[in-house]
């Protein structure tokens, strides 16, 4: 699969064949799987290989239904289930679109950290360094690669209200990133998952966080102008998109003197916040 850049070179992401495009309800022996799920395969396949890009509607039910041989409710179920998983949103009137990140996404699904007094707010940023280094044995195991593999290394501080909220040591796979510079990270026109998105078309879809008590080590400190092994939380968490295949592994540092950690689970995005 072949994607542009902008202003740069095509990057080239490793192909993946499209499923053939046969009637999913044609004879023969019946799928493993409920029909919904087939189709919900099915169209994974084809946001993987590229057919629907991020921003881009999905076909009209009645077209996807001619396309696989099924009825509008199965492909309606299908898409159902892509919707819950934040992988397409629905927009009334208009159709079923590739999810984008854009700052209500990054604010509202991505970022759980929060003032004391409850208010959530955009985070701004300080890139402190960005380095080019070998996959250490927990990177390599978080990014499914080989030890001593290439890296990016990334340490930037969010903040919130001005004032430095996380310290982030954030770890990409050269391989996925090849031309990532500590400019092009930094000149970034929107969120760091957006940068992934429009320049190498890497779509984030999931999460997944640990979180633990720790004491912040001197250089989380001096980025959050704390003291060295004050409490802190350590949050640590892999990006993924699609087939599950992890983009990136974040290690972040919390001052829990004046933020917390909020996750609303099963709430509603809000009014004209990006669902996914």
């Amino acid at each position: 699969m072949t994607f542009g850049t902008p202003g740069g070179a095509a990057k080239r992401w490793p192909a993946r064949r499209p499923a053939p495009m046969r009637p999913l309800a044609a004879g023969g022996n019946p799928p493993s799987n409920p029909l919904y799920k087939e189709v919900k395969n099915r169209l994974m396949r084809g946001l993987v290989a590229g057919e629907w890009k991020p921003g881009q509607a999905l076909p009209s039910e009645w077209r996807l239904a001619g396309r696989y041989g099924v009825s509008v409710g199965t492909i309606r179920r299908a898409v159902d289930e892509l919707v819950a998983e934040k992988i397409v949103r629905r927009r009334q009137g208009s159709g079923t679109f590739v999810t984008t990140h854009t700052e209500d996404h990054q604010l509202y699904y991505f970022f759980h950290i929060i003032g004391k007094d409850g208010d959530k707010e955009p985070p701004t940023h300080e890139l402190l360094s960005f380095r080019r280094e070998h996959a250490d044995a927990e990177t390599a195991l978080r990014l499914q690669m080989a030890r001593g593999d290439p890296v990016h290394r990334i340490h930037n501080v969010l903040k919130l209200a001005g004032k430095p909220a996380i310290f982030d040591e954030i770890t990409l796979p050269a391989t996925l990133f090849p031309d990532l510079t500590k400019s092009l990270f930094a000149a970034r026109a929107s969120t760091i998952y957006g940068l992934y998105q429009a320049r190498y078309g890497i779509n984030v879809i999931r999460i997944s966080e640990r979180l633990s008590a720790a004491r912040a080590s001197a250089r989380q400190a001096a980025g959050l102008r704390m003291r060295e092994g004050e409490p802190a939380l350590i949050i640590k968490r892999v990006a993924y998109t699609y087939d599950d295949r992890p983009v990136e592994y974040r290690v972040s540092c919390v001052d829990t003197v004046q933020h917390e950690y909020l996750s609303d689970l099963w709430k509603s995005a809000p009014s004209g916040a990006s669902p996914a």
